[in-house]
């Protein structure tokens, strides 16, 4: 079995982590839109267009299910692409149901792209399950862009995360949801600069869950390592220092999901 995953850049690649540990595939295929990274300051049409693209090329891959591992993607172009393909297409949501379910009675921010943040998708979500209105937005577009320069936990990620930040009473607060892939990255940096108490909520497990879902998978019985083959914006990724690049990530990825 074959399973696509596709994100603007490097952010997806937290999401394909948790499936190496959990799915039972044969191969994975990663798609980074790197000619067109980052998404999340692009208009919704262009971002449909750049998604199209991607979703046929994994679709001539023969791929079983394709996983849209990138929130920015999913909130402007996946129901287009589900009306256009005749393939499971999942996508990615801020966890914003998980969030509101489990919190005390402080508030929720949600951190997310500028488009993510102005799409009616989330908005349409928070009519639905944020009723007593403790949800929060706040888009940190730069932290995409020190995501794939491989800046996570350095002077100038924590002073841009302080000053947008500052704008809030972070005491008012009991959960951060990441609503964005590339932000999983710096979950050691955000806990430097948030308050010890606030959870950190994503929506990579379930993504996952609905994958297994999706193809009737039960448990991880596939024995052996899975073949990856990476490609950015269609050309595949041969050379081995790229390549050892890309496993970088998912190693910070690993190191990145143990932080709560």
């Amino acid at each position: 079995m074959k399973i696509g995953f596709f994100d603007s850049g490097i952010g997806g690649l937290t999401v394909l982590h948790q499936a190496l540990s959990e799915v039972p595939a044969d191969e994975f295929i990663y798609y980074a839109d790197t000619d067109h990274v980052p998404y999340g300051t692009k208009s919704r049409e262009e971002i449909i267009a750049y998604v199209d693209s991607a979703v046929n090329f994994l679709v001539c891959q023969e791929v079983a299910a394709i996983v849209i591992a990138c929130n920015t993607a999913t909130s402007a172009a996946i129901d287009t692409m589900r009306s256009k393909y005749r393939i499971p297409i999942l996508g990615m949501e801020p966890a914003v149901k998980v969030a509101v379910k489990n919190a005390s009675n402080k508030r929720i921010m949600i951190i997310a792209t500028p488009l993510t943040v102005r799409e009616e998708k989330l908005h349409n979500l928070l009519k639905q399950v944020d009723e007593e209105r403790k949800v929060d937005l706040l888009p940190l577009p730069k932290l995409v862009l020190f995501a794939e320069e491989g800046q996570f936990n350095t002077e100038e990620v924590e002073r841009y995360l302080v000053e947008e930040l500052s704008r809030f009473n972070l005491d008012d607060y009991s959960t951060l949801v990441l609503g964005c892939t590339h932000f999983n990255y710096f979950k050691d940096t955000l806990r430097k600069v948030l308050p010890e108490d606030i959870v950190f909520i994503d929506g990579i497990q379930g993504t996952i869950n609905h994958l297994k879902n999706v193809l009737g998978i039960n448990g991880v019985s596939k024995e052996g390592i899975p073949l990856i083959q990476y490609f950015k914006s269609g050309r595949e990724v041969k050379d081995e220092i790229e390549r050892r690049n890309l496993t970088g990530y998912l190693k910070r990825a690993d190191e990145m999901s143990r932080f709560l």
